[in-house]
């Protein structure tokens, strides 16, 4: 079986999460000197994410501006209009530099956007990935991410267990067709793996064996039906899971690569009568485990956007206080803000919380 990206898992709750930073031991940063703020004078931070409404961003976004209120940041917040605007999130960096920031904090949309973070970090601003990795990891200062492998990895055990050696028929509703984007091919991989299907290139998406065994649970064989990338948008997975349904009626598994999508692929399977199909998704929304208190979706894989702005604003202003970067989780070469499986179908031997606990912690 192909091998896991590097990647770890940790999780908690907010409150808890919260105080990870201001307890962790800190490093001087290398190869960037630290910027001392005007006596007096807020420290200017601009978050880029990669669309200005859906729930993940505007959770982050209220982490950002609740750490901007407790420890003295003027946050300003950017973003594509959805997560193919690559153009959007360059000319905001450039507005960063042009407007004296110390930091920027971003969920890049693609390779794209790899020379404007350079740039702005020949500038001497500090620049921190938020929830998706930049391919390379050092092409930032610090990371503060999901493992968005690990997600797939539950939801694919969950999966496995739940057909209890039947045969799956699979749709893999991912993200992009048009660009390589980490979180992308790591939820994709991660969810075959956790089925125990063998991975071909671990760090592309649709290359595996269109049939064979898989080996989660309690082992069967298994047919995938269609790759196909939604945007990560509703209208996106409706449309995919139509061509995939149109393929192959009777498909009975189904990973979306974040709720959006798996909603869309929900409205697809109810329209030709699908109801039994297991259903699993990663974001944690309030939403996607409302989903899962209805029964739609199997389980979801929850992150935690609130503590990815709270994290990343407190960096910055430590970094312009006294040149600190913030800590990686032991392990690992980037800080995890934790995964926890939601599902009201528990699984022996994996960990989950039920969706009324979800609904506690979701956004």
């Amino acid at each position: 079986m192909g091998q896991r990206p590097g990647l770890g898992m940790s999780h908690g709750r907010r409150s808890a999460m919260v105080g990870l930073l201001a307890i962790a031991a800190m490093v001087p940063a290398a190869g960037v000197l630290a910027q001392s703020s005007d006596a007096g004078e807020p420290i200017g931070v601009t978050l880029i994410t990669k669309d200005p409404s859906n729930a993940f961003w505007t959770s982050m976004m209220d982490g950002a501006n609740a750490a901007a209120t407790e420890f003295g940041a003027v946050v300003t917040v950017a973003s594509g209009r959805d997560q193919t605007d690559a153009d959007s999130q360059i000319q905001a960096i450039e507005n960063a530099i042009s407007r004296g920031d110390k930091a920027i904090l971003i969920a890049h949309n693609g390779p794209a956007v790899n020379d404007a973070i350079a740039s702005a970090r020949a500038a001497g601003l500090l620049v921190i990935a938020l929830d998706t990795p930049t391919d390379p990891l050092s092409l930032v200062d610090a990371t503060f991410a999901s493992d968005n492998f690990e997600a797939g990895t539950k939801i694919g055990q969950w999966t496995a267990a739940q057909l209890a050696g039947g045969h799956a028929t699979i749709a893999l509703l991912d993200l992009f067709g048009d660009k390589i984007v980490t979180i992308d091919y790591q939820r994709d991989q991660g969810f075959l793996t956790g089925m125990g299907i063998d991975l071909a290139d671990p760090q592309r998406n649709g290359d595996e064996a269109a049939t064979g065994t898989y080996t989660g649970g309690q082992g069967g064989t298994y047919e995938i039906v269609c790759n196909g990338a939604t945007d990560g948008a509703e209208d996106g997975g409706r449309s995919v899971m139509e061509n995939c349904l149109s393929l192959n009626p009777d498909i009975n598994v189904v990973f979306s690569a974040n709720e959006p999508s798996g909603v869309g692929a929900v409205q697809a399977l109810n329209a030709i009568g699908n109801t039994t199909a297991l259903v699993t998704s990663i974001d944690g929304s309030c939403r996607g485990v409302g989903e899962v208190a209805r029964g739609t979706f199997g389980a979801v894989a929850q992150q935690y956007p609130f503590q990815m702005g709270f994290q990343g604003v407190k960096a910055a202003v430590d970094f312009v206080n006294d040149g600190t970067t913030p800590p990686v989780t032991e392990g690992l070469d980037y800080w995890n803000t934790g995964i926890t499986l939601v599902t009201d179908q528990p699984v022996e031997g994996l960990d989950s919380i039920d969706s009324t606990q979800g609904t506690e912690l979701c956004w």
